[in-house]
């Protein structure tokens, strides 16, 4: 007998489903243009119970009722059902997703990972993969059931990344993201499956749409807004309150209502909450936030850049003053990096505000002022900034001046090209297959160019 409460559930993510395909009818989201939203026949409970039996094990209560009352399969990768990313495997299919050979014995394992785990931790289950370089690959495979056990691959992300969920211990039930490559693996906030899922809808159909029913969307932090800010009001969890946020932050427009509350919770907070507030406000109203962003640029500089380029990036201009002013405290890459792209968005010449980052003793930095000045139409400006990056003694400055110089052809980058193939005797860190991209207009490579003269 099935809980009056997950029959309402069931009910409202058919609904929302029609709501997210028209909603979405033109497949922007995520995955949408493989699965187009379909979902196939459901399946029997003895086919549940047969799975079970064979693999020892009691699936979770809420993923067997979407199975039996929803759907299993679709149209999408591997047969997967509408979804999340690529779509919902289908029940039974993709079980090797995390481990080689035998599933059965991963599956009956008990789950190693939790939510918040640390660092340490997840490093200690990898010590005996990256510490054995010797490793066969029956061991490699038996490492990995460890580290994956009690997880059962539930859907792809794309490359390397899958959804998967618990099947044992404290857990059971939740939906964790899992790199095969191993990264640290994160749960998502919700605790059973048919929440995420139902969340997964929730952010898709627009909060407009949402209005006409909201009795509907009162249930996820992907509903409506006001309902999430009840939620946000509500608790003093600072990971709840962050998980609101971000809810919110996922929505394509709010009401001048939702930003007044967010202005005044922005006054009234500190730290990571602050921050994603700021967030929140330069996505959806960059004029509100304007003010608050140049006075948070003082405590976090990158965020600043990074909010303004994400969601506001036809308003560079507006910071090119800022920039030049503050731009010795610029000293990591990443701060930089955004920096660039604000620049890059400018009908300006940023040559000179990214020279002096050529001669810095950051490595990343010079690789990512070099590239900046490579993207300049007039960058022959700059030759010799970019002879400078030719010799320099680091190989991934002068492989990315080499990539930068393309388009420039002057005579006087030969003796510094000469230098380099006499350097490089054979290929590294793909600096020769650059060098003779920049050698073909002129009728050289690596090798003649040794022998040419070119003392002019």
């Amino acid at each position: 007998m099935i809980d009056h409460k997950i029959l309402s559930q069931i009910d409202r993510v058919k609904k929302k489903l029609v709501l997210a395909k028209v909603a979405d009818k033109d497949l922007k989201v995520f995955g949408a243009s493989s699965h187009k939203y379909k979902v196939g026949k459901t399946i029997s409970k003895e086919q549940i119970v047969s799975f079970e039996t064979e693999f020892n094990l009691v699936l979770p209560e809420d993923y067997k009722v979407f199975l039996m009352h929803i759907g299993n399969g679709g149209i999408s990768y591997e047969n997967s059902a509408a979804g999340p990313s690529y779509g919902i495997f289908p029940f039974g299919k993709n079980l090797e997703e995390f481990v080689y050979g035998n599933p059965k014995k991963c599956f009956g394992q008990e789950c190693r990972i939790y939510p918040k785990m640390s660092d340490e931790f997840w490093k200690e289950l990898n010590k005996n993969i990256e510490e054995n370089d010797d490793i066969s690959r029956e061991d490699f495979d038996e490492e990995l059931g460890k580290m994956f056990a009690g997880i059962l691959p539930i859907a792809s992300q794309g490359c390397a990344y899958y959804y998967g969920l618990v099947l044992n211990g404290e857990f059971k039930g939740r939906v964790v993201n899992i790199d095969i490559d191993r990264q640290k693996p994160f749960f998502v906030f919700e605790s059973n499956f048919l929440d995420w899922y139902e969340r997964w809808l929730d952010e898709i159909i627009p909060e407009n749409s949402m209005a006409n029913e909201p009795d509907l969307f009162r249930y996820t932090l992907g509903g409506l807004s006001a309902y999430i800010l009840e939620v946000y009001f509500s608790t003093e969890d600072l990971s709840i309150k962050k998980e609101c946020l971000n809810g919110i932050l996922k929505k394509s427009a709010v009401g001048s209502e939702i930003l007044i509350v967010l202005e005044e919770q922005y006054k009234v907070n500190s730290g990571e909450i602050q921050k994603t507030i700021l967030q929140m406000l330069t996505k959806f109203d960059y004029e509100r936030a304007k003010p608050y962003l140049l006075d948070f640029a003082k405590e976090n500089l990158q965020a600043v850049f990074q909010f303004v380029f994400w969601y506001a990036k036809s308003k560079s201009t507006d910071w090119l003053e800022f920039i030049k002013s503050n731009i010795e405290s610029i000293n990591d890459n990443e701060t930089f990096r955004f920096c660039t792209y604000l620049l890059k968005e400018m009908p300006i010449d940023y040559g000179e505000i990214i020279v002096p980052f050529t001669f810095g003793k950051s490595e990343s930095i010079k690789v990512s002022a070099y590239y900046s000045l490579g993207q300049l139409k007039n960058k022959s400006k700059y030759l010799d900034v970019f002879i400078a990056g030719l010799n320099d003694s680091s190989n991934r400055v002068i492989h990315t001046a080499l990539q930068a110089l393309d388009g420039v052809e002057d005579r006087k980058l030969l003796k510094h090209y000469k230098a380099i193939a006499e350097k490089f005797p054979k290929e590294k860190d793909y600096i020769l297959a650059n060098l003779n991209h920049r050698l073909k207009p002129y009728g050289l490579n690596n090798k003649s160019i040794i022998k040419a003269d070119i003392d002019f």
